[in-house]
């Protein structure tokens, strides 16, 4: 039967509750690993294993509860390897790597945050911040909507100054934040969002990092924020 893993603490770390269960159905019991200073957190792995909403919440869960009496380097959702003597060896491998990692992230958690606009509300900021534009705009109203020529030269330079406006609320987004967290790790870019980042941020200090989120969100209303946290650190973990 092949090994499901969770994630990596140090051997020292508190022991689960006898009664987590992990990833399958029925869940399959939570065990640890323990070679030298490391430990891993582990079950067996269920056969034909899909991101069902079921197992994704258990393995989260896994990690919560690891993460809550200190830290843990969180694996990815489907992280399986052949049988636990592989897992053993991986451990001793890299037990120097990842002791170094569990020290940078002890105390630590991850929050994500992904930002849109509210269309209409950056809408009429880029009318409202150049005069050009809304006299063009003004006057297609005026002419009935204006000819197709109109339309379609007043649509591309909204477009443009909207996707400029894109790039600067980016920025706007991760210049805001990365004060209150100790460091920051891009999301990969994907269409239907202007911002993507994830930002590890010290356990003790969630509440400011928090804060610092609802500012942004009043200085900025015509972002629409998505707040993922506090997480495990998984962007921050190789």
């Amino acid at each position: 039967m092949s090994t499901y893993v969770y994630g990596i603490t140090r051997a020292s770390h508190p022991a689960l509750p006898e009664e987590m269960g992990g990833v399958g159905d029925p869940p399959q019991p939570v065990y640890a690993i323990k070679t030298g200073e490391l430990t891993a957190l582990v079950s067996e792995a269920p056969e034909n294993l899909r991101p069902k909403r079921r197992d994704l919440l258990a393995h989260q869960s896994v990690l919560s509860e690891a993460g809550a009496q200190g830290a843990v380097l969180p694996m990815r959702f489907g992280s399986v390897s052949a049988d636990d003597e592989t897992v053993k060896n991986v451990l001793g491998e890299r037990e120097k790597h990842y002791l170094e990692r569990l020290d940078a992230l002890e105390g630590k958690v991850e929050y994500n945050v992904k930002a849109t606009h509210d269309e209409e509300a950056v809408l009429h900021q880029v009318l409202a911040s150049d005069a050009e534009l809304r006299t063009l705009n003004e006057a297609n109203r005026a002419a009935g909507g204006g000819t197709y020529e109109q339309k379609l030269a007043l649509g591309e330079r909204v477009v443009a100054a909207v996707q400029q406006r894109e790039k600067s609320d980016g920025k706007l987004v991760h210049q805001s934040l990365e004060g209150a967290a100790v460091d920051t790790n891009p999301g990969p870019e994907s269409t239907g969002w202007l911002a993507n980042v994830s930002f590890l941020v010290e356990r003790e200090k969630s509440a400011d990092f928090v804060e610092a989120v609802d500012a942004l969100q009043r200085e900025a209303p015509h972002l629409v924020l998505q707040v993922n946290g506090p997480l495990p650190p998984y962007s921050f973990v190789e």
